[in-house]
């Protein structure tokens, strides 16, 4: 059977989502985990664009050992330079350079002639050889691009020493039928296209990715590319999650396998949910909260009857389980390290000190522990790592019916002082955030604010996901706690601080912007 190779760029194009703000040991996380999935690439970030960016690359380099890991680079110098540098010690690695092809681009942004266009895509790959055995190719806004130009500019970088060509539909305007009728065309036009793999990468704008991923996958290429819950820029990206269950289920009708394990599905989909603050849409395929709930009379009677009358994806199929309790009070660090083990998360020795002192902690709190309330400790153990802001020491808040919510607030700043104030608000959230924003040094403004809870009970943990701006920046923040006042702080201020990390990494940054 024909294998499909899956090339993720949650961390690159998934992380260009507005307001999402990865910390680089949070791609690290979410790197391991994509690595457990089965992904055979993963696309670690664009090195030239931050210092934070080229740190996290190379922290992933040095870490993932079972996927190729590459990083985003423009057809120059010090693109191609830097990307060397944070990935010159990964086991396996690759370069993806990039060009714009679409005569809008050319002329618009680029300021250049077909000819010219060539010439330093031709070079760039040249020059990248030097560096590095694997290099993929791309022509940025492809479908919108001149087809015999297409054809004559990737025969020129397939020569050069290309080996992988993509062709993304970089504003999801293409149609299943256009675009696998492109790789088509290609397939016959460029003469030296069987030295090469042919790649797809499709945004969502029309709602068109998974198909026009599926039909490029039917056309016969050799990799597809995306992202988990299918985040990124505008609409975002063709879901990953839903392309391998679709070839999975439908391998009657694309005959293609995958080195994914469907087993990981839930577990993947819900970490990259939960760090980047994206929330799953209830009625998203695969792994909608929905996709296996039924409401309907007719419906449950069938399933009751028989699963498959309106079931076509096994729920085990995806990993999803029965999150029983796991764990309780009595339970020990041996007991908690295995079923950390079980549940992939990895963890050095002073991780787990710290992790199964979070867990003895709700154990106090909380009855039952299930696998989800464990993850969310994660989530909390690594909103700590983000470093040198402010820290919640004290909160109080004063509410009735009777009188005006007030809250008082006691923090470390990131100068090591204590600075406590109080505030008043129409609401307790609104009195915590009122008092905040007299502690903050600059102005800030809450842009987004949503709750949800771990898991059911009274005794659930809270997440709460904000987004704010602070001194210029919108950043997202997280916080988990059982009390929802204290995790809303929390998350607050976990945005402040990734603004004041973003802001710390600019100023390092090697100047060079972003994508």
């Amino acid at each position: 059977m024909r294998k499909v190779d899956i090339f993720d760029t949650t961390l690159r194009d998934g992380e260009q989502s507005a307001g999402v703000n990865l910390h680089p040991h949070e791609k690290v996380e979410i790197a391991k985990q994509l690595e457990r999935y089965g992904v055979d690439m993963i696309e670690a970030g664009f090195p030239c664009s931050s210092e934070g960016d080229f740190q996290s690359v190379k922290q992933i380099s040095e870490t993932v050992k079972q996927c190729m890991i590459v990083g985003l680079a423009r057809a120059n110098k010090q693109d191609i330079d830097v990307a060397y540098e944070a990935l010159k010690d990964a086991k396996n690695s690759g370069i993806h350079l990039f060009i714009a092809t679409s005569p809008l681009h050319m002329k618009y942004k680029l300021h250049l002639t077909q000819e010219e266009v060539i010439e330093k895509a031709v070079w760039s790959v040249k020059y990248a050889s030097h560096y590095f055995s694997h290099i993929q190719w791309s022509a940025e806004d492809a479908t919108r691009s001149d087809w015999n130009f297409l054809s004559r500019i990737i025969t020129n970088v397939i020569d050069a020493g290309a080996k992988v060509i993509n062709i993304p539909d970089t504003v999801g305007y293409s149609t299943p039928q256009e675009y696998g009728e492109l790789f088509s065309y290609l397939m016959k036009t460029v003469p030296n296209i069987n030295k090469v793999k042919l790649s797809a990468h499709c945004h969502d704008d029309l709602g068109l990715a998974v198909a026009n991923s599926l039909a490029a996958i039917q056309k016969g290429i050799h990799q597809v590319e995306g992202t988990i819950n299918g985040i990124g820029e505008r609409a975002g990206n063709a879901s990953l999650e839903e392309i391998v269950v679709a070839l999975r289920i439908r391998n009657d009708e694309y005959k293609v396998d995958t080195n994914i394990d469907l087993k990981q599905t839930i577990r993947t989909s819900q970490l990259v949910s939960k760090f980047t603050g994206m929330i799953v849409p209830q009625n998203k395929a695969v792994v909608g909260l929905n996709a296996f709930a039924h409401e309907s009379g007719i419906h449950q009677d069938g399933v009751l009857k028989n699963k498959q009358t309106y079931e076509i994806i096994e729920p085990e199929m995806i990993g999803l389980g029965s999150n029983k309790m796991v764990l309780g009070k009595h339970s020990g660090s041996h007991a908690f390290k295995e079923k950390c083990k079980e549940l992939g998360i990895s963890l050095n020795e002073d991780e787990e000190k710290k992790l199964f002192h979070a867990f003895k902690e709700l154990t106090s709190k909380k009855k039952e522990v299930t696998e989800d309330d464990i993850f969310a400790l994660m989530l909390d153990s690594s909103i700590k790592e983000i470093g040198a802001g402010y820290k919640l020491e004290l909160l109080q808040v004063s509410y009735g019916s009777n009188i005006i919510p007030t809250a008082t607030i006691r923090v470390e700043t990131p100068e090591g002082f204590r600075i406590q104030e109080s505030a008043t608000g129409k609401g307790s959230v609104e009195a915590v955030y009122n008092t905040i924003s007299r502690i903050l040094k600059q102005p800030s403004e809450l842009v987004d604010y949503r709750i949800q809870s771990t898991t059911n009970g009274n005794d659930a943990i809270a997440e709460v996901y904000v987004k704010v701006r602070y001194d210029g920046h919108i950043s997202s923040g997280r916080g988990i706690e059982t009390d929802v006042l204290e995790a809303s702080a929390k998350a607050y201020f976990d945005a402040v601080n990734r603004s004041l990390v973003k802001v710390w990494f600019e100023h390092q940054t090697k100047g060079v912007e972003a994508l």
